[in-house]
C-alpha cells in the first residue's frame, strides 16, 4: 500500500473537522482560502496542546467554549479607528454628500470585528449631521468580538494612534470628545451607540436583512475562495439600493467576481464601488 503524504493526512482531518462543524452548527468554512484556513486550524491545535487536527472534532462538538474559540480563530479581528485614513476621508467628503439626499440612511459594517471602524463611522456621521437619520448595522459571526464591539471599550495605549487617525481623516474636534478615559481604557460615548445595531450575521449562510445605502466589508473577502466571494458580493448587491456604495479592503476588488459588472468603480485607490442599475 502506498503511504499517504503527511500533508494529505492533515488535509483529510481538516475536511472531516469542517464537515462536522457544518453538520452540527451550520457554519460552512469549506470555501475559506485553504492556506489561511489550515494555518489557523494548526495554530489552534498547537495552542490547545492537541495531538492532531482530528482531536479537535469531539471538542468542537461537545465543548461549546472550545467551539467559540474556533469561531474566534476563524474571524478577522484586525482593525483600528479610522483605518486607512484616505478611505475615511473619501467617505466623509464624497460618499456622505450622496447620502445626504436620503431621508433615512442604512449602513452595514459586515464583519465588524471589535467595532473600531463602526465607531469611526458614527463619529463622522455625527460631525456631518447625518447620525440622527442613520441606522448602522454592525455584524459579525464572532459573538466574542461582537460583545467587545458593543461595549466599545478600548485600550488607552491605542488612543494616540486613534486620535491621529481621526484628525488625518478630517476630524473636526478632538477624538477625546467621543470617549471617556478611565483606568487605562477608553469607553466610547453612549450617544454614538444609539443608532448602532450590533447583531450576529454569518456571511456564509445568512441572508439580506435590510435595504442598504452603504456597505463596508474590508479585508474579509481575502479569506474566502472565489466561490464564496461571488456569493457574498451577490448578497451585497441584493442589499444595496440603486447607486448604493460598497467599500472593500485595499487588497480586494470586484475584477473577477461573477457580478462585478453590476458595480461601477467609484474610486479605484480606496476600493469604493457603486451598485449599478437593476436588471
Amino acid at each position: 500500500m502506498t503511504k499517504m503524504d503527511p500533508l494529505d493526512k492533515v488535509g483529510l482531518e481538516v475536511r472531516l473537522l469542517l464537515e462536522a462543524i457544518d453538520s452540527c452548527y451550520g457554519y460552512d468554512f469549506s470555501h475559506y482560502a485553504q492556506g489561511s484556513l489550515r494555518r489557523r486550524i494548526l495554530n489552534r491545535v498547537s495552542l490547545s496542546d492537541l495531538a492532531c487536527v482530528s482531536a479537535m472534532i469531539p471538542k468542537v462538538l461537545y465543548e461549546p467554549a472550545f467551539f467559540n474559540l474556533f469561531l474566534k480563530d476563524m474571524s478577522v479581528t484586525v482593525t483600528e479607528m479610522f483605518r486607512d485614513i484616505d478611505v475615511f476621508k473619501k467617505i466623509r467628503h464624497e460618499v456622505f454628500t450622496q447620502l445626504q439626499t436620503y431621508s433615512r440612511v442604512n449602513i452595514w459594517h459586515a464583519g465588524c470585528a471589535t467595532g473600531e471602524e463602526v465607531y469611526s463611522m458614527a463619529i463622522m456621521l455625527k460631525e456631518e449631521g447625518l447620525l440622527k437619520r442613520t441606522r448602522i448595522y454592525a455584524t459579525d459571526f464572532n459573538n466574542y468580538a461582537l460583545d467587545l464591539a458593543q461595549k466599545g471599550i478600548y485600550s488607552q495605549d491605542k488612543l494616540e494612534l486613534f486620535s491621529n487617525s481621526y484628525l488625518g481623516a478630517g476630524g473636526k474636534a478632538s477624538f477625546f470628545d467621543y470617549c471617556h478615559v478611565n483606568h487605562g481604557s477608553a469607553k466610547m460615548l453612549e450617544s454614538l451607540k444609539q443608532n448602532i445595531t450590533f447583531a450576529n450575521h454569518n456571511l456564509i449562510k445568512d441572508q439580506v436583512f435590510a435595504e442598504m445605502h452603504l456597505i463596508i466589508c474590508r479585508n474579509v473577502l481575502i479569506y474566502f475562495d472565489q466561490t464564496l466571494q461571488n456569493k457574498v458580493i451577490k448578497l451585497f448587491r441584493d442589499a444595496l439600493v440603486h447607486k448604493g456604495f460598497l467599500v472593500l479592503g485595499d487588497k480586494e476588488s470586484l475584477q473577477f467576481n461573477s457580478v462585478g459588472s453590476e458595480f461601477d468603480e467609484y474610486d479605484k485607490s480606496c476600493k469604493i464601488y457603486r451598485r449599478g442599475s437593476y436588471d
